[in-house]
């Protein structure tokens, strides 16, 4: 019997929140435990992965259009739809549950219209599985055409795909160890050849499972975002800026890389500052100050010049769309152009903040060039003291920088190496 709480009615609201309302999956709250968690996570993000693709199912099936108080009608279509085509959830089950949770939302009356659409849907499936959809918004499939000729089907075919569970082993604990402590508790792991503490674990579990969390025994994050700390290599005494730096996945790593290092994590979100401030206090770091000011400006600043500085800069996130699916609907064209623009003064703001002789460490988990490679292109052309270091990884490609485009065990991302003169 469904309730308010049922999987499909959470999943529901999920749903909604990104499509009606425009705000981001991390916000929604999945108010149910368990293996009905898991489920209604499964469906949300399913349904949200490949939105554009269902979208465009339903949209022709729905003769008249739905007034506005009734938008949730047509999530609850997509969640349906989502359930027959790229499920093995049996269909009876998606049909027949998926019509009763308009009763449960106070829309008896459209349990029929429901019925008809996700049958419709079901009787189409060879045909719908037969024809071609990247899911992806159109002005990121021309984009992303634009940028990778040859590349663009494997890109949307990625980032349609569920991302990897990794995490980063506390330099103090041996990573073979770790491993086998995994092990021991049945959750299976292999070593990541590209960054030393990196572990990728098979099927992604609680944090709470992970042996001696709490007291700072790993962080999840991505292999390629492991790749900031070792670039920017801290040495003792080096004075260094994680500029962006929240939720202090980078800051972290690069101070207890060194604790004779110096770090100071600068971020303008008050809220998200929270988070690198649990993660520094979990890690038990005593080498990282976090200061709330703009990138882009320099009040926050105490004159002293950093001898390292990495600006992990806000960008598209094109490169995590397996990880938030949600950026496929919420961002537009304009919000690149913004994007593309705070960067730029980011990286010109915080360069006369860099000692000659130092190092800038740019960094993006996008995948689009106009912010990564055309950006770093263009700053060397501005900054005549500027001097592109080649990234010496066997990660990666590109003769400006390296860019990483999203493969099984890494996000896309993109790195560039900066000297001042």
């Amino acid at each position: 019997m469904l309730n308010k709480d049922s999987a499909r009615v959470v999943a529901l609201k999920a749903i909604c929140l990104v499509a009606l309302e425009k705000r981001s999956l991390s916000e929604s709250l999945f108010p149910i435990h368990g293996d009905d968690l898991s489920f209604a996570k499964s469906l949300a993000f399913g349904s949200i992965r490949f939105y554009h693709h269902l979208n465009d199912i339903i949209t022709p099936r729905i003769k008249k259009p739905l007034e506005k108080k009734n938008l949730d009608l047509h999530c609850l279509l997509v969640l349906g739809a989502y359930q027959i085509i790229y499920t093995d959830i049996s269909r009876h089950a998606a049909i027949n549950e998926t019509v009763e949770v308009a009763k449960i939302i106070d829309k008896t009356w459209a349990k029929g219209f429901i019925n008809a659409v996700l049958r419709g849907v079901d009787r189409d499936q060879k045909e719908i599985n037969a024809s071609k959809h990247y899911s992806h918004p159109s002005w990121l499939v021309k984009k992303i055409k634009k940028d990778y000729p040859e590349r663009y089907e494997d890109i949307f075919s990625e980032n349609n795909r569920k991302a990897p569970m990794s995490i980063r082993i506390h330099p103090s604990i041996n990573r073979h160890d770790f491993q086998k402590e995994l092990e021991d508790l049945e959750i299976l792991s292999q070593l990541s050849d590209i960054s030393s503490q990196g572990l990728i674990i098979e099927d992604a579990v609680n944090v709470n499972k992970l042996p001696n969390f709490q007291n700072g025994s790993c962080y999840v994050q991505d292999i390629s975002a492991q790749l900031a700390a070792f670039l920017i290599s801290p040495k003792k005494g080096d004075y260094i800026l994680d500029a962006c730096c929240a939720p202090g996945g980078k800051t972290t790593h690069i101070a207890e890389l060194c604790e004779e290092a110096e770090v100071i994590a600068l971020d303008s979100d008050k809220v998200r500052i929270e988070k690198v401030y649990e993660n520094i206090d979990r890690l038990k770091l005593k080498n990282a100050t976090v200061i709330q000011g703009d990138a882009t400006n320099k009040d926050w600043w105490d004159k002293k010049l950093f001898d390292k500085i990495l600006i992990d800069a806000p960008c598209s996130g094109t490169g995590v769309i397996r990880r938030h699916p949600d950026i496929k609907l919420l961002r537009k064209l304009k919000d690149l152009s913004q994007a593309t623009s705070i960067q730029t003064k980011i990286l010109e703001n915080l360069w006369s903040l860099l000692k000659p002789g130092g190092e800038l460490v740019y960094a993006t988990c996008s995948i689009l060039k106009d912010e990564n490679e055309r950006q770093i292109k263009t700053f060397l052309n501005n900054f005549k003291d500027a001097k592109h270091i080649d990234i010496e990884l066997p990660w990666g490609e590109g003769e400006i920088g390296k860019q990483k485009l999203p493969e099984k065990n890494y996000d896309g991302f993109y790195y560039a190496k900066l000297l001042k003169k």
